[in-house]
């Protein structure tokens, strides 16, 4: 069952968890902008720009390595008469969600706060994906191999597919190594002020799990004809990328001390 009828309204469950991980989400950027001294409004303003851009990114990137070749119709949703996107990625969706603060920053005159916005999201990211990939579970994907043996066939080690038997839960594996990751980002965002920290201790610490927990899938998207899974290099690339931000924040920490 992946969704429910509503005053005649069909609803689904993933629709309905990504709507909520939204509006979780922007509560939470609210409550970290005001820490660093960023107003709500602009947090409201934010939303507006990223999310859709996030939506868009993350579908475009689906379409792209997913192998078909969409027409226009079914990259927007209809199929058969209906609408229902299927195929959405959330690295597509990451870097989505980036441009639109690029765009930000681009309306503030100001790149400066670049850092400072990505510490604030950052934190907001990884809870969005904790509870969106329980979207996975009704729609029953982003599941790993087969578990054949009968004393492993349970929740949450495994998950029974209709017609498909018993499998590894990797989406429950991903949605409890985000939901520790939003718990250590929080710490880090409260007792690091340097801006960029927070940030690249998400690349790092999402990066990782990601990388094994994509190896247990059996739908991951590859890159084009080859056996490289895109989600998998791309994890790998953002780990190297959050360790030079550390490395980078931490040099020029020695420099203002230097100066003073």
């Amino acid at each position: 069952m992946d969704g429910f009828s509503l005053f005649g309204l069909e609803i689904k469950f993933y629709g309905l968890i990504m709507a909520t991980a939204m509006l979780v989400g922007y509560f939470v950027a609210c409550k970290l902008a005001k820490k660093r001294g960023i107003d709500s409004n602009d947090v409201l303003t934010l939303a507006i720009i990223v999310l859709p851009l996030a939506v868009l990114g993350a579908r475009i990137y689906y379409c792209i390595f997913s192998g078909y070749s969409y027409t226009f119709l079914e990259f927007i949703g209809f199929e058969n008469g209906t609408f229902a996107i299927r195929g959405l990625a959330i690295y597509g969706g990451v870097i989505g969600g980036f441009v639109g603060v690029l765009i930000f920053c681009a309306i503030k005159k100001s790149f400066r706060i670049l850092p400072v916005l990505t510490d604030i999201l950052v934190p907001v990211l990884i809870l969005g994906q904790a509870m969106g990939r329980w979207g996975n579970f009704f729609n029953q994907e982003a599941y790993g191999y087969a578990v054949t043996n009968s004393s492993l066939q349970w929740f949450p080690f495994a998950v029974l597919i209709d017609g498909e038997g018993w499998h590894l839960a990797t989406f429950f594996y991903e949605s409890m190594w985000n939901l520790i990751g939003f718990a250590v980002l929080l710490v880090i965002f409260f007792k690091y002020k340097t801006p960029g920290i927070t940030t690249a201790s998400y690349l790092i610490f999402y990066g990782l799990g990601r990388v094994i927990i994509e190896g247990l899938r059996t739908d991951s998207l590859y890159l084009w004809n080859s056996s490289i899974r895109v989600s998998q290099l791309l994890s790998a690339i953002l780990i190297l990328v959050g360790c030079v931000i550390m490395v980078l924040v931490a040099v020029n920490k020695r420099k203002k001390r230097s100066i003073k």
